[in-house]
């Protein structure tokens, strides 16, 4: 029962209880002396004689005031009895819920928030108690999120830590050199210098990764999107990795298997840096003499799909569904001195999901690991956004296993 009606239905018992108990011990009393003044004039007096006394009227005056004040007397008794029925009733309603409410908010005050306040009932005091419970809930979830984003912090700050130490310690060691004129030849200069640049390369691009990466924890990334031709686009990014790969010796096969009308809606400098992070992860974990890394980019009805494979060491199974997640490293990097933050493919995972398209990975220890991310097509009138993420896994999966039988 709703507190509103409770309190409408005791006060209507308030004061219909009595009334109807005060009438009906009126209309008793009233009915009885009637029987017993007719019982009595029946027996004093003959047939036809009538008579009435000072004295008889006084009595019945006595009797008005006796019944009137029993009356009262019955009515104060039972218009207590019943308020108090009620206001006990009203009381324990209301009381009961704001005790266990009480010790509910005592329980947060003091920072315990591993309990839960039974909801029961549908009044208002339900829907109080369900509400407290959602912002209990809330505040968990919150205060588990900021402790596991402590502990990604530091975990942050220590592998910042390594990989800045490791660059300044060579360009530190470098410089002391040509200072102290180890590098007595133009080759050992060159190659000093060389190096020097090359640290302050990886420095600069962790930087720049991790100033990107604050930008994408507080939502705060700038997107221009804008009609992508998908032939166009993604080949003018294959000749600009193809340079860079061939100054490492690693070869870049192309091949793109869209209509040239095709056409995405999407910020080309944030999809670029996803080609960027998924490529420099590849040739991070190169091992094989001979690189070798492909892009491919089909149609796949309402979607583009790219595919970014390479043949390096490969990404273990217990490591393939968390490649992904902030801060994460695998072994293989955690102690290799290539291991980078873990906000590389994070930062591509969020681009994505800001693009409304999806990234996933399948990998093979020793043979390589493909990467996939998919983009919806530009479409006149509007569209449904949705990702069937089953169906992209059984077609990569099965091109997956064409390539590899």
């Amino acid at each position: 029962m709703k507190l509103k009606t409770r309190i409408i239905v005791g006060f209507v018992m308030i004061i219909l209880v009595p009334l109807l108990l005060f009438a009906t011990t009126l209309y008793g009393f009233g009915y009885s002396q009637a029987n017993r003044a007719a019982g009595q004039e029946e027996a004093a007096l003959p047939e036809g004689a009538y008579e009435l006394s000072i004295a008889e009227v006084s009595d019945g005056v006595m009797q008005i005031r006796v019944m009137t004040k029993d009356l009262f007397l019955t009515a104060s008794i039972i218009l207590v009895c019943t308020a108090l029925s009620v206001g006990l009733w009203i009381y324990r309603s209301i009381a009961a819920p704001l005790l266990k409410l009480k010790k509910a908010t005592r329980s947060i005050k003091e920072g315990n928030l591993d309990f839960v306040l039974d909801v029961e009932g549908n009044d208002e005091f339900a829907e109080l108690f369900q509400d407290f419970e959602d912002m209990r809930i809330r505040l968990k979830e919150s205060a588990e999120e900021k402790i596991l984003m402590d502990k990604e912090n530091k975990e942050l700050i220590s592998n910042i830590s390594h990989d800045l130490k490791t660059p300044i310690t060579a360009v530190k060691g470098y410089v002391e050199g040509i200072m102290d004129g180890v590098a007595d030849t133009p080759e050992k200069m060159d190659r000093y210098v060389k190096t020097i640049y090359n640290k302050t390369n990886e420095m600069d691009h962790l930087i720049n990764e991790l100033t990107f990466y604050s930008k994408i924890d507080t939502n705060r990334i700038p997107y221009t999107f804008s009609k992508l031709n998908v032939e166009d686009y993604f080949g003018d990014c294959a000749e600009e990795v193809g340079l860079e790969l061939e100054t490492r010796g690693i070869e870049l096969v192309y091949a793109n298997y869209v209509e040239g009308d095709v056409q995405v809606i999407a910020d080309g400098e944030q999809i670029r840096r996803v080609i960027h992070n998924i490529i420099g992860n590849a040739i991070k974990y190169m091992d094989k003499p001979k690189g070798i890394i492909q892009i491919r980019v089909k149609d796949v009805g309402d979607f583009i799909q790219v595919e970014i494979e390479d043949n390096g060491k490969g990404i273990g199974a217990k490591d393939i569904a968390y490649i992904f997640d902030r801060f994460y490293r695998t072994d293989v990097s955690r102690n290799s001195s290539k291991g980078g933050s873990g906000i590389g493919l994070s930062i591509v995972k969020k681009i994505m999901e800001d693009h409304g398209g999806k990234v996933w990975a399948t990998s093979r220890l020793g043979i390589g690991t493909i990467m996939y991310f998919v983009l919806r097509k530009y479409q006149e009138g509007p569209v449904k956004w949705s990702f069937p993420d089953l169906k992209w896994k059984l077609q990569t999966e099965e091109i997956w296993d064409l390539q590899r039988h």
